[in-house]
């Protein structure tokens, strides 16, 4: 497998031949300099690197180097992973995905005889699917004191694990802005609280496809029944007499996705309205709104109104537009109406609330603007008039060949005109030309007219 050196040269210094010096050249120029070549953004994923490589020719070529991607290849040894960092001092993204990094970190450092350097220029690092050990993050955490992105998706951690081995203290790193935890078994909420605890300015964070049942803590019991919250409070402020509150971890936090989570129940959705700080959520592919009970089956656009009457601080919502105050309003009224008829213990706290607001509304009258079917009108033809009753879904074609043993006439020799009683003096009959329309659209109504004629 190739080194980190040789794949560089392979890709970035491949045209390079033995023969170049030995070429006829009318003109002198200088040949840059290989350091030169290469770019500060440097991408060799999928390329099955699994070492650095001669770390001398390395720091010459790569000293520059400011954003590395490693995708997706066969890095093993946390030896290597720091000889890289040590050669890149100007690196601020690291991307080391995919490569199995499951190895004792400490087994590395005895190994390389490294002395525990800083990387203070890392902003960004990704160790998606790499099995890294608590352990062995904890251990990084401390070399990139300035990170504020992390990736840790999709390594199968069920528990969160950050207390310091020396101290027996939770690490704290005030650095880390955003962290993505996507795909990663954890399902009850006091866990993640533990990754609040370890970033407290936490402002935006991913939990996508985690099975992450309720954001109780601790979580309610499967057979017990979800009631409204309760939480005990003191004063204005929610006291902590066992466990903290579910926001208590993340004061900063502004971004949240629990896209396709196990959320279940409205209790869950109070709980993030009262997030201090949090104005975009993503809280699609939930359990809460895609499976149908015998209480509650909510279209798209119930969803979206139940939503924002409940979440008061949210700005955006699913990705969609900034919610403004005249949406905020729409969709408090129709919490509203939407409880109101409903048993009193089946109505969230939100609603008393908005009682207060807007007051107790009206029922929305529901209004049919559907036309009638069947419309009594006045057939006239020469000297004979008749009230007839139509069905307006039918065809004038339709209406014709009713209405040839009345006049006497074919129906392809038929012509048939609309007089509406209120406009008729005005501009007169209307002719019905098309076969195909049908007489709801000429909105007829009882007491018009319908002319037959013969064709000349």
């Amino acid at each position: 497998m190739p080194s980190l050196l040789e794949a560089i040269v392979e890709k970035y210094e491949c045209f390079e031949d033995d023969t170049f010096d030995q070429m006829p050249i009318a003109i002198y120029v200088p040949r840059k300099n290989p350091r030169n070549m290469i770019p500060n953004l440097l991408v060799l994923n999928d390329c099955d690197i699994d070492s650095a490589g001669q770390e001398s020719d390395l720091r010459d070529k790569c000293h520059g180097v400011e954003e590395l991607d490693l995708a997706q290849n066969c890095l093993s040894r946390w030896s290597e992973v720091f000889k890289i960092l040590h050669i890149m001092p100007r690196l601020k993204f690291a991307n080391l995905s995919f490569n199995n990094l499951s190895s004792d970190i400490n087994s590395a450092i005895e190994v390389c005889d490294d002395t525990g350097e800083i990387y203070p220029c890392l902003k960004s690092i990704v160790l998606n699917s790499t099995n890294i050990t608590w352990r062995s993050f904890r251990h990084i955490l401390k070399r990139i004191p300035m990170v504020e992105e992390i990736h840790l998706s999709m390594n199968n951690y069920d528990v969160i694990d950050l207390e310091d081995d020396e101290h027996c203290q939770h690490i704290q790193m005030p650095s880390v802005k955003r962290l993505h935890f996507t795909g990663n078994p954890v399902s009850t909420w006091s866990e993640v609280c533990k990754l609040g605890r370890a970033f407290p300015n936490l402002e935006s964070l991913v939990l996508a496809e985690c099975p992450l049942q309720s954001l109780m803590t601790p979580p309610p019991s499967p057979d017990s029944h979800l009631g409204l919250l309760s939480y005990p409070r003191q004063g204005s402020g929610f006291c902590d007499m066992t466990l903290d509150s579910p926001h208590d971890a993340f004061t900063h936090l502004r971004f949240l996705n629990l896209n396709r989570t196990l959320i279940r129940t409205w209790d869950d959705v109070d709980i993030l309205g009262r997030f201090p700080a949090l104005r975009y959520l993503r809280i699609q592919g939930c359990p809460i709104f895609e499976e149908n009970s015998e209480r509650q089956e909510y279209t798209e656009h119930e969803r979206r109104q139940l939503l924002i009457a409940r979440l008061t601080c949210i700005q955006t919502l699913n990705g969609g537009a900034e919610i403004t105050a005249d949406d905020r309003e729409d969709a408090e009224r129709f919490l509203i109406r939407y409880y109101m008829d409903k048993p009193e213990n089946e109505r969230p706290e939100r609603y008393n609330e908005l009682v207060q607001i807007h007051g107790k509304l009206d029922p929305l009258v529901n209004i049919d603007l559907t036309p009638e079917s069947k419309v009594q009108v006045k057939i006239i033809c020469g000297d004979k008039c008749e009230q007839h009753i139509l069905d307006v879904y039918q065809t004038v074609s339709e209406l014709k060949q009713k209405l040839e043993k009345f006049s006497g006439i074919p129906a392809h020799r038929m012509r048939v005109f609309y007089m509406d009683q209120h406009v008729c003096s005005v501009i007169g009959p209307e002719e019905m030309k098309f076969p195909n329309k049908r007489l709801y659209s000429y909105n007829i109504v009882k007491g018009d007219q319908i002319i037959v004629d013969s064709k000349k």
